[in-house]
């Protein structure tokens, strides 16, 4: 009998406990307001750790140069989270290949400030809904928030691998402080 009751005790506490786990009401969009953070600190200190007289520098001449790549993340930034989240983009300067380190770093900043409060907003019941992409084509909010999320997988790569081009420790190389 206390056997029976042991086991009975188990699988009604389990039971409570996957009772209490109710299905997130927006896994989606959940999922990318939480790799917002990480990608957002990995890209600006991966920006911030190249040298301001290394900012022009290209791999091969075919390539974007550094500060080109600083200018891409936050102009798609801006334009991605417009588009999935039916935001307005922020009015910015337009923003110049030989503009100086710190008003790239300081764009790019705003643009994932920006991202964040335009995310917030966003719900998985819209991500069927159409949106415009680059070039014009059509697409989802969904395909725009996979974009957008491999945009930042890409866009880190790039800048790791200019700075080690460059002598320099991409910020998730780095040792632990």
């Amino acid at each position: 009998m206390k056997r029976i009751l042991g086991v009975f005790s188990v699988v009604v506490f389990t039971a409570s406990v996957f009772a209490q786990q109710s299905p997130a009401k927006n896994p989606v969009s959940s999922a990318v307001r939480e790799i917002l953070p990480r990608q957002q600190k990995k890209l600006t200190e991966a920006v911030g750790e190249m040298p301001a007289d290394k900012f022009s520098y290209k791999p091969t001449q075919q390539q974007m140069s550094f500060a080109h790549l600083a200018m891409h993340i936050t102009q798609s930034n801006n334009y991605l989270c417009a588009k999935i989240s039916d935001t307005p983009a922020p009015k910015q300067p337009e923003l110049k290949d030989t503009d100086a380190k710190d008003k790239l770093i300081g764009a790019l900043k705003a643009s994932f400030d920006f991202c964040n409060a335009a995310l917030s907003k966003v719900e998985d019941s819209k991500l069927g809904d159409p949106v415009e992409l680059f070039g014009g084509r059509q697409g989802t909010r969904a395909f725009a928030m996979i974009a957008l999320t491999n945009d930042w997988a890409d866009h880190y790569a790039a800048a790791a691998m200019y700075l080690r081009l460059n002598g320099l420790l991409p910020p998730t190389a780095q040792p632990k402080k």
